[in-house]
């Protein structure tokens, strides 16, 4: 029998392509690559559910802690958020998952790799991208594509095979990981239809607003209130516990996808989206302008890049040594008040702020330069489009 290595997240999609992979005569070794978003009993629950698919073996790929260190430490120096919306969650995951996949296709051989990607979605590049760079000579599968099946089609098919699941919870494709958690379901299908509160895995539990502080040291998150961690891994997951009970960071992403049509996903990324803003604010305040200009221009296309799965591209660690050494100036504290469905960063504390009264207060006084300087300086900064008016005419045409 052929070893096929399946990634495997326990939902519909991939359950569906355990039975349609047995049935094609294939020996499937289910991988599950925890990013960080899954606690042990819910991992568990995904083996046990492989194991009774009828799976030869199951395994769990833990890539929490490179994930981080690869990928989403330099999304926060960047403060990517795709169409000033989407912090990544999937996009990002998904490379750190189809890596993980196709170094185990290597260690035990694999004939194979399958994925349950439609034909309509990003995640197909980006899984047969990563997997044609690093297992060129392994196949790829895909059936969920191939056969061009409907939710209700898979649904239909795993009954008649005797498949018990929570189907009604079946009707919404849910990717969860520590960079936050993507909803599809039939309302994405629409360009006008919100998710219904109860789609969102992450239910509204506090009422009461709450002020919290972020502890960040050369732009890394390292401290959450009084104490302090030393894997941001961990501030993260901390964050997400205290912060995910308000409901906050949800919206729905709308952008184009790779192969070039228009795609809606909800998402909910209560840590992410808090840690973005206030990574943000801690930036403008540590950060020359011009710094700020040329970060917010690469992290655009580094997050693109991302998105459209190049993580591989060689440009991306060029970007990402940039974004380091822009990070050295980047450490102190930032206070963030969390209410239900939404937060508010209020302020910062950094000894590298350059909002120092020692030169001055904005719109009140200055101790660095007098009257006499700024007149001869605005002189001399618009020197040039004068001279351009007065030679070509008022409009500049001749």
């Amino acid at each position: 029998m052929k070893k096929v290595v399946l990634a495997f997240s326990g939902g519909l999609d991939t359950s569906f392509c355990v039975k349609y992979l047995l049935e094609q005569g294939y020996e499937i070794y289910s991988a599950i690559v925890n990013t960080g978003g899954f606690s042990e009993e819910e991992l568990a629950e995904i083996a046990r559910r492989a194991e009774n698919l009828g799976v030869a073996h199951h395994i769990t790929l833990d890539e929490t802690d490179n994930y981080y260190q690869s990928c989403l430490k330099y999304l926060i120096f960047g403060n990517v958020l795709k169409n000033n919306t989407y912090p990544l969650s999937v996009s990002a995951e998904r490379i750190s998952q189809a890596v993980a996949i196709a170094k185990y296709a290597q260690e035990i051989g694999a004939e194979a790799v399958a994925h349950g990607s439609t034909g309509a979605g990003n995640d197909q590049v980006r899984f047969d991208m990563v997997f044609n760079i690093l297992v060129p000579n392994v196949q790829i599968i895909t059936p969920i594509r191939d056969l061009k099946l409907s939710r209700e089609e898979e649904i239909a098919y795993l009954k008649e095979h005797g498949v018990e699941m929570d189907f009604q919870k079946a009707q919404y494709s849910i990717n969860k990981g520590i960079w936050g958690t993507s909803v599809g379901g039939k309302e994405t299908l629409t360009s006008h239809q919100a998710l219904p509160e109860s789609a969102y895995p992450t239910q509204l539990t506090k009422e009461t607003p709450e002020r919290i502080t972020l502890h960040f040291k050369n732009g890394e998150p390292v401290g959450l209130n009084d104490e302090m961690f030393d894997n941001p891994v961990h501030v993260i997951q901390k964050l997400q516990e205290i912060a995910g009970g308000f409901a906050i960071g949800r919206d729905i992403h709308v952008g184009d996808t790779i192969i070039g049509i228009k795609g809606r996903v909800g998402f909910e990324a209560a840590a992410p989206m808090v840690i973005i803003k206030a990574h943000y604010a801690l930036e403008k305040h540590t950060l020359t302008k011009w710094q700020l200009y040329w970060k917010d221009s690469l992290a655009t296309w580094y997050g693109n890049w991302m998105h459209e799965g190049q993580f591989l591209d060689p440009t991306m660690r060029n970007i990402e040594t940039f974004l380091t050494d822009t990070q050295k100036t980047v450490t102190g504290k930032v206070h963030v008040l969390l209410a239900p469905y939404r937060f508010q960063v209020e302020g910062i504390e950094s000894d590298h702020d350059l909002m120092s009264s020692k030169f001055g207060s904005y719109g009140e006084m200055n101790n660095a330069w007098s009257g006499e300087d700024v007149k001869g300086f605005s002189k001399i900064f618009g020197n040039q489009t004068m001279m351009y008016r007065l030679i070509n005419g008022e409009d500049g045409a001749e």
